[in-house]
């Protein structure tokens, strides 16, 4: 098999029954586009590290949501409801952290309704891709904290939580949440659907990039945004409209250490 026939064996074999675990699981758990939203971009902002430490924490999460996350999030209060994150940590995110997330997450809410809102007033048609909307929406995020708390910086785990493009960051977990709303698939909702898939950048995090190399689809050593770039640049070669559809099957073969 040529790569084209390998990558769309593979984009087909790894359907919605080989989901878990993937934190794109959590979001196949709802009906409501508001929930499907809000429960993919938390997930997206916690998928860092080994991936039964990421499943754990979302079921925390979700698990103190109740039924609607969004609803929990729109009506979330940092002073009342902040006992209900005590002892929630992630890594090198910090319980203070997380709580500023989700005032944030709520300010962005009630100013624009829904997430995507917000990201349409960074994207132009006319960009290459989704970095310079990217870069907004994560700087946009990060300027919301800085008001919240008073302070002229950020935490660590805040600036991890969104990164920017242009400091060299693959964005993998902001990659990831767009793939997740703007295509539309099997596996992907498509939700934000003024942005074609074509302007999706995959997700790139060491899996996919060892996969990726050993494809020959990278030459670059480093993971960062302009590796993600040629990754997919060179994917639109197989599929110029959807390159990114292939990141699911990649990531989770290089996950699962199997040959491709």
């Amino acid at each position: 098999m040529n790569l084209k026939q390998k990558l769309d064996y593979h984009y087909k074999a790894f359907d919605k029954s080989q989901i878990s675990p993937d934190p794109l699981q959590f979001l196949h758990l709802y009906k409501d586009e508001r929930d499907i939203e809000a429960v993919g971009f938390i997930s997206s902002v916690f998928a860092y590290g080994n991936v039964k430490q990421i499943i754990n924490t979302l079921e925390k999460i979700f698990n103190a949501f109740g039924n609607s996350p969004h609803k929990f999030i729109f009506n979330f209060n940092g002073t009342t409801d902040a006992s209900i994150m005590r002892g929630f940590k992630h890594r090198f995110y910090t319980e203070r952290d997380i709580v500023n997330f989700f005032i944030t997450l709520n300010s962005v809410y009630h100013e624009y309704g829904l997430l995507k809102n917000l990201f349409y007033n960074f994207y132009s048609p006319e960009d290459e891709n989704i970095k310079n909307a990217l870069s907004g929406f994560s700087n946009h995020f990060v300027e919301s904290v800085k008001n919240i708390t008073g302070k002229k910086n950020v935490s660590q785990g805040i600036r991890f939580m969104f990164p920017l493009p242009e400091r060299g960051s693959a964005c993998k977990r902001m990659n990831l949440f767009l793939r997740w709303m703007i295509r539309k698939d099997d596996l992907d909702f498509g939700l934000w659907n003024k942005i074609p898939a074509s302007k999706l950048i995959i997700p790139v995090d060491t899996h996919v990039a060892r996969v990726c190399k050993s494809l020959n689809l990278t030459l670059r050593k480093n993971v960062n945004w302009q590796m993600a770039e040629e990754i997919t640049n060179n994917l639109k070669k197989y599929d110029p409209h959807d390159p990114v559809k292939y990141d699911f099957a990649i990531c989770h073969i290089g996950m699962r250490k199997l040959i491709f």
